[in-house]
């Protein structure tokens, strides 16, 4: 059975799907990287849906998820936004898959309350990032900063962007493209907001942070990942104290695109063995 919608929590718009196993009591919550949506993980999704209960959210201000000017886009408040979501739904223990950005909120979450969640998957996880420059933060409260933000991502380009997240080329199709580019074409609301993303960015968590969170981790990593090295994955996998590597081949940093099958088979084996 599948359930679309959205949540209200706080001063923000949760959009959500939920997808129930008859025979799982296990629920794994996804997230997704920056400047993506849900739609990153339609590939992984069917080979993961048989064995568990899957949830997947846009996180704010990311695909039809709320991009209020109100709202702290900080990674920490996200986090929080989305332990409130999962206590909307009656979930008391959870696991986390997260991909880039989506990593660093898992890990977040996981800091906060660590009693709500079992086990991660960390897929090309950012860490290590520090806040904005204080002069690109005191730009962002000038109204034209936004119309700066949107300049700057269509002078990049679609196309240049998915070239750098994927190793195989031959993977970029016109759904890919329409489906990371939708929801750039609805209005300025999301370039606001990503003003606003750049005022609110804190550092990401530190070292000594990343050692108290005990959570078994598994992190899957594309060597040829440009856009979140591997240097990086190396080490998260050093600094987390209950964490295993494991590196794909011939590939990129859009690892839910590029080898969904690869990624359900380590995913699916590491809840097994951790159960």
């Amino acid at each position: 059975m599948t359930i679309k919608g959205i949540e209200t929590v706080g001063n923000i718009d949760i959009y959500f799907e939920q997808y129930r196993s008859d025979s799982s009591h296990q629920t794994i919550l996804l997230l997704h990287g920056f400047l993506s949506s849900s739609f990153s993980y339609r590939k992984l999704i069917p080979y993961l849906t048989p064995d568990f209960n899957i949830i997947t959210v846009d996180l704010p201000p990311f695909g039809q998820s709320g991009k209020t000017y109100r709202y702290t886009y900080s990674f920490e408040n996200i986090a929080r936004s989305i332990i409130e979501l999962i206590e909307t739904k009656g979930l008391q223990s959870i696991c986390l898959i997260g991909h880039s950005m989506g990593g660093q909120i898992a890990l977040q979450l996981a800091n906060i309350r660590p009693d709500l969640v079992q086990r991660i998957v960390l897929l090309c996880s950012s860490g290590y990032l520090p806040s904005f420059p204080r002069k690109m933060k005191a730009l962002s409260y000038l109204p034209f900063f936004s119309l700066g933000v949107r300049h700057y991502l269509a002078k990049s380009g679609l196309e240049k962007n998915l070239k750098k997240v994927v190793y195989n080329q031959e993977l970029i199709d016109d759904a890919m493209r329409q489906g990371y580019l939708q929801p750039f074409t609805e209005g300025r609301q999301i370039f606001r907001a990503l003003g606003r993303m750049v005022r609110d960015k804190r550092v990401d968590l530190l070292k000594e942070d990343l050692q108290k969170i005990h959570t078994p981790c598994l992190l899957i990593w594309g060597r040829e990942d440009k856009v979140v090295p591997l240097k990086i994955g190396k080490q998260l996998a050093s600094d987390l104290p209950n964490a295993n590597l494991v590196i794909l081949d011939d590939t990129g940093h859009l690892l839910p695109e590029e080898k969904p099958t690869e990624v359900a088979s380590y995913i699916k084996n590491f809840f097994i063995e951790k159960s």
